[in-house]
């Protein structure tokens, strides 16, 4: 059996939020708002080692501030969508599934935690960190692929 003929006998894999973009026209624009994302983190200094492990030392308030306020402007944000029916800018309809709880999500939150708290480093400041110059972080970046990696060679036996 030929390689083409094996992938089209793959059943397609469903996910909660598929890339619809089918060609890369829009990319340029992503990567300007990730840079400028990305330096709005440095100059918050909320990629700062000594900032997260001031806040797991709970020695300040100010990471607890960021992220309660993103929190604020999520829950705010998703509220005014559903109230007033929002449209992304393609003018497609802003579809957020309903989420059930599964106590995996303990352990997970746990090990992510620790992750954090050992590496100062969360998914999102990781490329920020990595393009001011921290390439020790690096690593953290590749474990924390090897992670995703693991987890969906394996979720099937964890817990729910």
């Amino acid at each position: 059996m030929k390689v083409e003929e094996k992938v089209k006998n793959i059943d397609p894999v469903e996910c909660e939020a598929p890339n619809m973009q089918a060609n890369s026209d829009g990319l340029l624009k992503y990567l300007i708002i990730g840079i400028l994302f990305g330096a709005v983190f440095v100059k918050a200094e909320i990629i700062s080692w000594f900032r997260i492990q001031e806040m797991f030392r709970l020695q300040s308030f100010f990471m607890y501030g960021v992220i309660g306020s993103a929190i604020v402007v999520g829950l705010v944000s998703i509220q005014l969508i559903k109230k007033f029916n929002i449209k992304t800018m393609k003018g497609e309809t802003v579809n957020i599934p309903k989420k059930e709880f599964r106590k995996g999500q303990i352990i997970g939150g746990f090990i992510f935690g620790l992750g954090w708290a050992l590496t100062g480093a969360c998914p999102g400041p990781l490329f920020a960190q990595i393009g001011s110059g921290f390439s020790v972080i690096l690593v953290t970046l590749l474990s924390a692929i090897a992670g995703t990696w693991v987890y969906g060679r394996f979720s099937d036996k964890l817990p729910n």
